[in-house]
C-alpha cells in the first residue's frame, strides 16, 4: 500500500478521535493526529539515532534521536509502535515500555504521541527507505549533537523530555 494513502485518525487537544484522513491529507492539511514515538537504547545508556532519507514527506534529512510513525485508524499506539521498530529497525518482539504521552503543536507534524523506550543491544536492519544513516550514540554525544545538526522539531522535544526525566 501506499504509504500516502494510508488512512489515519485526526483528533483533538484532548486526543479525542474527530474524524480521519490519509496520511497525505494530514500531511497536507496540517492535521492533529496520532504518532508512536521509540527511544531505543542499548544497555549501555547510549541512544539510537538516525538520519532520516531526503524522500521523507516531513523533515527530510533530518536527524531524529526517535523512531516511530503514524498510529493508523484505529490502531493502538503501542500496537504501533511495536510495528514501526520492527519496520524501521527490524527489532521484533522487544520489550517496550510506556514513558510518557507528549503533545507536539508544531506546524509541521502536529501530533499527539506516546513514547515508549525499549533496550536493545542485537543487531539492527534500518531501513533504507526510512533511515539513511544510524547509531547508537553516547547521551553526552547526543546533547553535544542536538547543538550543532538539525534534528526533527518533534524529536529534538521528546528527547529534551525524556532525558531531563532521567537526570
Amino acid at each position: 500500500m501506499d504509504p500516502a494513502a494510508e488512512i489515519v485518525d485526526v483528533v483533538d487537544e484532548d486526543d479525542q478521535v474527530v474524524g480521519y484522513a490519509a496520511r497525505a491529507e494530514v500531511r497536507a492539511q496540517k492535521l492533529l493526529h496520532r504518532g508512536a514515538t521509540i527511544v531505543c537504547r542499548n544497555s549501555k545508556g547510549a541512544v539510537y539515532v538516525h538520519r532520516r532519507t531526503e524522500d521523507k514527506d516531513v523533515f527530510p534529512g533530518m536527524f531524529d534521536p526517535c523512531l516511530g510513525g503514524m498510529v493508523s485508524r484505529g490502531e493502538s499506539y503501542e500496537a504501533a509502535a511495536r510495528r514501526e521498530l520492527a519496520e524501521e529497525l527490524g527489532i521484533e518482539d522487544a520489550h517496550l515500555c510506556f514513558v510518557f504521552k507528549h503533545l507536539y503543536l508544531g506546524g509541521d507534524n502536529p501530533c499527539w504521541t506516546e513514547v515508549y523506550e525499549v533496550t536493545w543491544d542485537g543487531p539492527v536492519a534500518p531501513q533504507a527507505e526510512e533511515i539513511a544513516w544510524g547509531e547508537f550514540m553516547e547521551v553526552d554525544s547526543l546533547r553535544a549533537k542536538l547543538e550543532e545538526w538539525t534534528f526533527t522539531p518533534d524529536g529534538r522535544e521528546v528527547i529534551e523530555r525524556y532525558l531531563s526525566a532521567r537526570e
